[in-house]
């Protein structure tokens, strides 16, 4: 039944992110920690394990294998970036 909802929000949510009822029910599925969502990458982040997971056609990539590990100062900043900063 709760798949139904979540499925059926999906299907009408239109954007590249997810609706923020199925954003505050989701986990990190390496640390089961909540994930924030990042505007900049469209992508769900664990701050708990420095990890972003990304969200294709407004579904959450939630596989180990999909993550992507964040550099140190994305986790500090709070943000991701999908290039290297050429001052390192």
């Amino acid at each position: 039944r709760t798949m139904r909802r979540t499925t059926a929000l999906l299907l009408r949510h239109g954007g590249g992110g997810i609706p923020q009822a199925l954003a505050d029910v989701l986990v990190c599925p390496l640390s089961k920690k909540p994930l924030r969502y990042c505007e900049a990458s469209g992508s769900l982040v664990s701050d708990a394990v420095g990890m972003s997971f990304p969200i294709v056609d407004g579904i959450p990539c939630l596989l180990p294998k999909d993550g992507k590990l964040l550099e140190d100062h994305q986790r500090e900043s709070g943000h991701e970036t999908s290039s290297r900063d050429s001052s390192d």
